[in-house]
């Protein structure tokens, strides 16, 4: 468990959490938005309370108390109010992934009885047509880029400033509304197809807890400028990005998309920043590449190594250039929902670019562990947040077992799913279905998801994610998928197979080769020499190759299932 280092706002909820800090940043940037090339709009954090006070104050008038009201968009300022708004008083609030179709966006509509969803113009037609249908409860359809409220679509923009009428008018309905703690007032959808989807229940104690954690453990201002990049809809994002912004009383900034991250860390001076690995591979092949071309590659990791045993500061102040190359103020990077290669980890340490890895799901708030400036181990996923404790069942002769955790920050249950709550939440404990071991200091090694695991003939566990890293790091591949298939010859018999995307440019301009059948060839070879590294039994004895990306998550998981089975279709 990590030891508490800075002093938190105790908060139980986030109205409580709005209430108290309005005064603390009344008027420091909360957002810095922008609204044409190098033209910004300022929103200070009393605007922000303002805001969702009179929003809240109209849904309630509009007779949406504690009725269940949807989220969706992309990454903004309206979207954030909206929640807000929902969360400190008026109902419960349901976030919805910005990338289903319309079909997985209805039955979702239908199965959270939704009756009110702010929305973003894009889902405009979509949302009319869903309307329509007698089966579901949606009443209010709010835009959040229309300025006037209008035939069926009501404008939040119109609301806000209705809202604020209200309140003149003495209606205090929301500003003194009570928030029971530990009551569901977030519903969140795991990934998944629609009809197998579980939507977790998470309270105001559950967020609030987690804000605190981090808060504690974590070296965060309200000096700091945080990026937002990640689906806001996700909880890594909603949580550590959003939310933990307000509470510490820092600015946000919102990304132009992945491609421009580095052109955003640059123009707004970012300071923190919580991704998943394949960004910061990026930004790290961009410094690698910006060295290479200035002829600076060796010179630089010739540094790195006599610098090796020097601090953080030390080093940052020893590689300012490099730091410069990504706006000069990164303080922390964050690295969640997947794992971030050691090497590259290490390699950013190096250079004095505080990166720490994290782990959480849905069900946890999310975080459960997370390295800080003090407890720090390269490949693991640091310590336990100060209210959080885990442990392994099951443990192998490896010292790997399930994860469990327990703490205030673990969800209600499953909404409406009593058998799948039962199979997750035993007394205090929520079983993860993540397969971990903890060492002699508490640091946490995640190995893989419990359901993902091959076993052999003779009883070997594989854990796939351990062999695709390994694979991920042959140039020219962009990403893989293993899997185990069954000899015909004998169906117990499960040898390793791995599905590679390959980078046909990169597999022409670094191996000379373009027909498919001479980069499966080099990829072979390369297998091998993959092969090599590790046992026999683990060994992959088959490829396929393609171009296309895997099925994954918004978050960048891979789809386990739904890969395999358009394995088996092909």
């Amino acid at each position: 468990m990590s030891q508490k280092i800075y002093k938190t706002l105790e908060i139980k909820n986030l109205k409580e959490m709005l209430n108290k800090t309005k005064k603390t940043y009344s008027e420091k940037t909360a957002y810095k938005i922008k609204i044409a090339e190098g033209e910004y709009k300022i929103i200070t954090h009393s605007t922000v309370r303002e805001n969702v006070d009179a929003l809240g104050t109209k849904l309630i008038q509009m007779g949406l108390k504690n009725k269940r009201i949807a989220v969706i968009g992309e990454n903004r300022y309206e979207w954030e109010i909206a929640y807000l708004a929902i969360v400190c008083g008026t109902g419960v609030v349901v976030p919805l992934d910005k990338s289903l179709p319309k079909r997985e966006l209805e039955i979702l509509i239908e199965r959270s009885e939704i009756e009110a969803i702010f929305y973003s113009k894009k889902y405009e037609d979509i949302l009319k047509e869903i309307k329509k249908n007698q089966n579901n409860k949606l009443r209010y359809l709010i835009s959040m880029d229309s300025i006037k409220n209008n035939d069926e679509i009501y404008s939040e923009k119109e609301l806000i400033s209705m809202g604020e009428e209200l309140i003149n008018k003495g209606n205090r309905e929301f500003i003194d509304a009570i928030i029971d703690n530990e009551k569901m007032s977030i519903m969140l959808f795991t990934s998944g197809t629609t009809s197998l989807s579980k939507v977790v229940a998470l309270s105001h104690k559950n967020i609030c807890a987690n804000l605190m954690d981090l808060g504690s453990i974590l070296d965060i201002t309200s000096d700091d400028t945080f990026l937002s990049i990640l689906p806001i809809h996700h909880v890594f994002e909603c949580t550590v990005g959003f939310l933990f912004a307000l509470y510490k009383g820092a600015e946000t900034v919102f990304s132009d998309g992945i491609r421009h991250v580095i052109e955003n860390l640059n123009e707004y001076h970012v300071t923190v920043m919580a991704c998943v690995p394949g960004v910061y591979e990026r930004i790290f092949y961009f410094i690698r590449k910006q060295l290479e071309k200035q002829g600076k590659l060796n010179e630089i990791l010739e540094k790195e190594e006599k610098l090796k045993k020097f601090s953080m500061d030390e080093r940052k102040q020893a590689f300012k250039e490099i730091h410069n190359m990504i706006g000069g103020k990164v303080k922390l990077l964050i690295s969640g929902a997947a794992a971030l290669d050691p090497k590259i980890e290490e390699r950013y340490r190096l250079l004095g670019i505080n990166i720490v890895q994290g782990y959480g799901l849905t069900e946890t708030s999310p975080v459960v562990a997370i390295g800080t400036n003090k407890e720090y181990k390269v490949g693991t996923v640091g310590k336990t947040v100060p209210s959080a404790e885990v442990k392994v069942t099951n443990v192998n002769e490896e010292g790997i077992g399930e994860l469990i955790v327990k703490g205030p920050s673990v969800a209600l249950g499953y909404y409406n799913d009593e058998k799948a709550t039962n199979e997750a939440f035993k007394g205090e404990w929520f079983y993860t279905g993540d397969l971990a071991k903890i060492d002699d200091d508490g640091y946490i090694y995640i190995c893989g998801r419990k359901k993902s695991v091959i076993v052999l003939k003779n009883g070997k566990n594989i854990f796939p994610e351990e062999i695709e890293s390994l694979i991920n790091k042959i140039e020219g591949v962009k990403e893989s998928f293993v899997f185990g298939r069954q000899q015909s010859s004998d169906k117990e018999n499960i040898k390793l197979n791995a599905k590679i995307v390959y980078d046909k440019a990169t597999m022409k301009n670094t191996y000379n080769v373009e027909t498919e059948e001479k980069i499966y060839d080099v990829l072979h070879e390369k297998i091998k020499e993959v092969n090599s590294q590790i046992p026999k039994y683990k060994a992959v004895r088959g490829i396929i190759l393609t171009q296309e990306p895997l099925i994954k998550t918004t978050t960048n998981k891979i789809k386990r299932q739904a890969n395999l089975d358009e394995i088996n279709k092909s």
